[in-house]
């Protein structure tokens, strides 16, 4: 057979399984049509009984059935990232949540709370994390996405203080894999003689510019966004954010995966009004003080010990007013109306000055490992400037 033969048969079996694809979206595009016609028939009773329209723990429990289930080959964020834009336009159908975040766009507070809420929201950015918290105090927005903790990093210490006093709830949690990327105008690392990040950035990558710019000073900003628009407007400025923020700021990329750690992980709250609905995995976080004796802190902690309560975080803040006195920010499995838990609370009061349960939420999935690959290719972008 001639190659005019073998080109016809392979233009005849690519339209075969084209018209198959063409069938199935066909098929797609009705079953999504079902999917938001029940959507709309749940949000409406909602309605009628005063439910609110965003249920974290029903809407995690989705996608962790949807990867469950995978049977590729789409990979598990991309089954997942696909059913967050479908329920997020079902969503939108009951009405379009408005989410505030620490601003500009292409944060990555931004990127957790697209990767949580969809691209259907309204997503409102806020100059500042206390910014976000007043934004749903005064009604501006539906809830809040605000960084609380990195992998690397620890804590923002910011985020626990504005919890401590606030009458919002934690409804849920993200977390985001960080991946930096350096970007400049230009892309030509031979004329950077700055570099402009958020503090934590700045350390999550302090190998890498060790290695490659410890000539150059250091500058730290409110958001890896703002620094990248500085980045846009100075030749010699480079800035430590997202690969996203690249294209939408006009700047190219020097090198991406900078990070030390290729587990770079921030964890993310989610902050509203009301209590979320329950879920199938939970966690609670709680602030607690105690007196200043010895021992103290060691009966409050024993209460978790005695009732089979697993604490998967505890760190201390101090008390805004009272040198050398703490808070104490817990986080433990379970709900807050699980009987052993509600008892375990009740005792606890007794031990300590001040208890304020934060909220009981759904625990996020854990994020996808970094594979041997991956660092591998990492390791090679961090190093290929020295």
């Amino acid at each position: 057979m001639g190659v005019a033969g073998k080109t016809r048969i392979k233009e005849t079996s690519i339209e075969q399984l084209r018209r198959k694809i063409d069938e199935i979206n066909l098929k797609l595009l009705r079953l999504i049509s079902q999917r938001a016609s029940l959507a709309q028939a749940v949000g409406e009773l909602k309605r009628l009984n005063g439910e609110a329209i965003y249920q974290p723990g029903r809407e995690e429990d989705v996608l962790e059935a949807m990867v469950e289930n995978n049977p590729g080959p789409l990979s598990n964020d991309q089954v997942r990232h696909i059913f967050v834009e479908i329920i997020s336009a079902c969503r939108s159908l009951e009405r379009r949540l408005r989410v505030a975040y620490l601003g500009p766009p292409h944060t990555y507070s931004h990127q957790a709370a697209l990767s949580r809420f969809g691209s259907s929201a309204e997503f409102v950015a806020e100059s500042s994390i206390a910014d976000v918290f007043r934004a749903l105090e005064a009604g501006r927005a539906d809830f809040g996405v605000v960084p609380v903790e990195n992998s690397s990093e620890g804590s923002v210490g910011l985020t626990l203080d504005l919890l401590i006093d606030t009458p919002l709830t934690i409804v849920g949690e993200i977390l985001l894999p960080i991946r930096h990327a350096l970007l400049s105008l230009d892309g030509d690392p031979a004329k950077v003689r700055k570099i402009v990040s958020h503090q934590q950035s700045l350390a999550q990558c302090r190998n890498f510019l060790a290695a490659n710019f410890r000539h150059c000073e250091q500058e730290a900003v409110a958001s890896n966004a703002l620094a990248a628009q500085r980045a846009a407007s100075d030749p010699s400025c480079a800035a430590i954010a997202a690969k996203a923020a690249a294209e939408a700021y006009g700047l190219k990329v020097i090198a991406d995966g900078i990070q030390d750690s290729p587990s770079n992980t921030t964890r993310f709250l989610i902050i509203g009004t009301e209590p979320p609905g329950r879920a199938k995995r939970e966690k609670t976080s709680i602030l607690f003080s105690v007196a200043d004796r010895v021992g103290a802190l060691s009966e409050a902690l024993g209460v978790f010990a005695r009732n089979s309560i697993n604490l998967s975080k505890i760190e201390s803040r101090p008390l805004r007013g009272q040198p050398w006195q703490y808070l104490f920010f817990v986080d433990v499995a379970g709900h807050r109306d699980d009987p052993r838990l509600k008892r375990t609370l009740a005792e606890l009061q007794t031990k300590v000055l001040l208890l304020k349960v934060l909220g009981s939420y759904p625990e996020a999935a854990p994020t996808r490992r970094t594979s041997g690959r991956e660092k591998t290719l990492g390791k090679s972008r961090r190093t290929g400037l020295a």
